[in-house]
């Protein structure tokens, strides 16, 4: 299962409560699909200090991780597969670590993301056998992204819902900020098809689980 959420806008409080709502509902993979780029990074380190009480992350904190990393990089944690449970804790080095290699995360123009040509304004993403694309402006997308994709993954709506156009998915969880509600999305499998289904924070399903009528085999992928 995919959790997916957007438009959080410094809210990290919202962050947090989609996070974990996802993630109790089975989510092991993430899609921010934007709006602002940097909450990502800023709730790592508002639930760092969290789990320290309230207390900042200093260079006090800073030595300990580098330090534990050098001494004992045998004994760091593995990597955690995707099909195992979504981390809980970003406490340590490790745990930020294992938590920022869940989430997909694409930049909205405003962003300075956006504007860094190392950081890509799209990402594609396999799902199962459908390849889907991410990004936070669905206007951003181009002739070759409709070709290569089947499912579009996008923010920047109020309101969670699934567009089918030809044999292609628009989809989106909506907002968590600067909406009626406060909603996120979860994506999954269903047999050879995509199932997306949306929610309150509060768990109430706002959009009941729509069935994405996806093929592999006619997915369509152009190579240049």
């Amino acid at each position: 299962m995919i959790g997916v959420f957007s438009d959080t806008h410094g809210d990290l409080g919202a962050f947090d409560a989609a996070y974990e709502l996802l993630r109790a509902k089975g989510a092991r993979r993430f899609l921010f699909v934007g709006a602002r780029y940097t909450d990502l990074d800023e709730w790592v380190l508002w639930r760092r200090q969290k789990s320290r009480g309230g207390r900042e992350y200093s260079d006090a904190d800073f030595l300990a991780d580098v330090t534990q990393w050098l001494v004992s990089p045998q004994e760091a944690k593995p990597r955690t597969p995707a099909s195992r449970e979504a981390p809980a804790d970003v406490a340590s080095e490790d745990d930020r670590r294992l938590v920022m290699e869940r989430f997909v995360r694409v930049p909205e123009r405003e962003s300075l993301a956006y504007r860094d040509p190392t950081v890509a304004n799209k990402a594609m993403d396999l799902v199962g056998d459908t390849l889907c694309c991410v990004v936070h402006d669905k206007n951003d997308l181009v002739k070759d992204d409709l070709l290569n994709a089947q499912v579009f993954i996008h923010g920047k709506e109020s309101e969670p819902k699934v567009v089918r156009i030809g044999p292609r998915y628009f989809v989106t969880p909506g907002r968590l900020v600067g909406a009626s509600e406060q909603t996120c999305g979860l994506l999954e499998k269903a047999e050879r098809n995509l199932s997306f289904s949306a929610f309150r924070l509060d768990g109430h399903l706002v959009l009941p689980p729509q069935v994405l009528q996806v093929d592999s085999r006619s997915t369509k992928l152009t190579v240049k």
